[in-house]
């Protein structure tokens, strides 16, 4: 597909109907991510690959850096490329933490469609923790022995660190990042924004417990990986790339505010 780099054009009808497909559910994620409290002012990125390559090279839509999530729509989605060129013109800049994490992954993982990285309470208090995450439920099993670990290297700026935080996560789609928050991959942005949303719900979960100081009740190994095998495999409508509530979720954010989709 030719596109002419630094267009200003990003509204529907100037792009093609897969793309603004992807631009509107991408938008949606954003205000859903902030919808549920997962939000961290005007920080942290989703991004979303682009179907389509520009002088050979890999595309993603990322958030301009200082717009709200809640202002973030479908047409001022900023598309960067693999090596972080921007193509396109905006007030707002692409985020150089921002480009390091979603750019090692995209690159690194064909299969990572749409990338989520949040700074949320409860995901930073379980990423200070030297366990990590215990599930504690049948929601939560679905992270198994399927969590991936990255330490902390200080603010993501460094380019060397793609290399670690890549073989950190592997073919795992759900990374806690410790001492920072929490990161998941998806097939689809639908799939993305369900791990986020239990991932988080797990860490919300697990914090509650362990203030109740009550032991928690952990369920046999056998039976967590039956139920994380479960997830995977789709049963009961679960662990699917365009997952059954999704666009449920659309429907309300469309009645909240359906500016997203502009």
């Amino acid at each position: 597909m030719s596109v002419t780099a630094l267009s200003p054009d990003r509204r529907q009808g100037a792009v093609s109907e897969e793309e603004w497909k992807l631009r509107v559910d991408l938008a949606c994620c954003y205000r859903l991510v902030e919808h549920f409290g997962m939000a961290d002012l005007v920080f942290n990125h989703i991004t979303a690959k682009l179907p389509y390559k520009v002088d050979g090279k890999d595309v993603f839509l990322i958030n301009g850096f200082g717009r709200h999530y809640t202002e973030i729509t479908a047409s001022n989605l900023l598309r960067v490329d693999i090596d972080g060129t921007p193509l396109d013109e905006d007030d707002y800049p692409v985020n150089g933490p921002g480009y390091v994490i979603h750019s090692a992954i995209h690159g690194a993982r064909p299969d990572a469609r749409c990338i989520i990285h949040t700074h949320s309470r409860a995901g930073c208090a379980v990423a200070a923790t030297q366990e990590g995450l215990i599930p504690l439920d049948q929601q939560s099993l679905q992270f198994h022995d399927r969590i991936a670990y990255h330490e902390l290297e200080g603010m993501a700026t460094d380019l060397n660190e793609r290399e670690r935080l890549v073989a950190d996560l592997g073919e795992r789609n759900a990374m806690i990042l410790r001492n920072h928050g929490l990161l998941t991959c998806g097939r689809s942005v639908p799939e993305a924004f369900r791990r986020i949303y239990y991932l988080e719900r797990a860490c919300r979960l697990q914090m509650e417990v362990m203030a109740s100081g009550m032991k928690p009740a952990r369920p046999p190994a056998h039976v967590a990986e039956h139920t994380a095998q479960q997830w995977e495999k789709g049963a009961a409508n679960i662990g699917t790339v365009d997952p059954i509530e999704w666009p449920a979720l659309v429907r309300m954010m469309e009645r909240k505010d359906p500016s997203f989709a502009n």
